[in-house]
C-alpha cells in the first residue's frame, strides 16, 4: 500500500501538471520569450479566420497588460494562422513534449477545459483567459479552473471514475518516467486517498467547496499554485 505522503504527492503533481503543461503550450507557441522588438500598437487581423476581441476588452477581462496581449497574440497568430486551435493540434503539441508517453487523453481533457464554450476549437480569447487564471489568478480562480478540468462531465462534481481517468491520463503522459513504477492498482489507490482527503461528507463525490477547502489546507498544493506566478 502506498504511504499517504506518496499518494498526496500525486494531488500536488496534478496541480503542477495543469500549469506546467499550459506553459509547454506557451513555449511551443513562442509566447513566453518577450522580445525587445517593436510591437504593433494594435492586433494584426490579416489572414486569420477568427478575429479576436479588441485589446481593451481583453485587457479588462484578464490580468495581462496590453503589451503582453500583443506579444501573446503575435505568437498565437504565427503558429495558428486560422486564429483557432483544435484538439488534434493540442494532441500533437503534447506528443512532442512527452515523447515517451501517451499524452492524448490528458491533452483531450485539457483542451476541453480551455474550450469553455464546447465549440471544438480554442480561440485566442479562450487561450488568454485560461492563462490569465493559471498564471495570474487568485488561489480560488486557479483551483476552480483545476476543478473544472477534473470534472470531466461538467455536472459540478468530481466522482471516482472521473478522478481515475485523470490519474491514468497523467501516468500515461509521463510514460516510462513515472516513478515509482506504476502497478496495476496504483491509480485506484491514488483515487482512494484523494477521496479520503477531499470528500468531507463521505458521499462518494467531491464538490467544488470540498475541493477548495481541502486544497487550501494543503501547503504543498498552495506552494505549487505559486510556482509560475512570474513566468511572464
Amino acid at each position: 500500500m502506498w504511504a499517504e505522503g506518496e499518494s498526496e504527492g500525486l494531488q500536488t503533481l496534478g496541480i503542477v501538471v495543469v500549469v506546467c503543461s499550459s506553459l509547454k503550450l506557451l513555449h511551443y507557441l513562442g509566447l513566453i520569450d518577450l522580445s525587445d522588438d517593436k510591437i504593433e500598437d494594435e492586433l494584426e487581423m490579416t489572414m486569420v479566420c477568427h478575429r479576436p476581441e479588441g485589446l481593451e476588452q481583453l485587457e479588462a477581462q484578464t490580468n495581462f497588460t496590453k503589451r503582453e496581449l500583443q506579444v501573446l497574440y503575435r505568437g498565437f497568430k504565427n503558429e495558428c494562422p486560422s486564429g483557432v486551435v483544435n484538439e488534434d493540434t493540442f494532441k500533437q503539441i503534447y506528443a512532442q513534449f512527452f515523447p515517451h508517453g501517451d499524452a492524448s487523453m490528458y491533452a483531450h481533457y485539457l483542451f476541453n477545459a480551455f474550450d469553455t464554450t464546447q465549440t471544438g476549437s480554442v480561440k485566442f480569447e479562450d487561450f488568454v483567459t485560461a492563462l490569465s487564471i493559471l498564471l495570474r489568478g487568485t488561489v480560488h480562480e486557479k483551483l476552480r479552473w483545476t476543478f473544472n478540468l477534473y470534472d470531466i462531465n461538467k455536472d459540478g462534481y468530481i466522482n471516482k471514475e472521473e478522478m481515475m481517468d485523470i490519474v491514468k491520463a497523467i501516468y500515461d503522459m509521463m510514460g516510462k518516467y513515472t516513478y515509482p513504477v506504476l502497478k496495476e492498482d496504483t491509480p485506484r489507490q491514488h483515487v482512494d486517498v484523494f477521496f479520503q482527503k477531499m470528500d468531507k461528507n463521505k458521499d462518494g463525490i467531491v464538490t467544488l467547496d470540498e475541493f477548495l477547502e481541502s486544497c487550501q489546507e494543503d501547503d504543498n498544493i498552495m506552494r505549487s499554485l505559486q510556482l509560475f506566478q512570474n513566468v511572464m
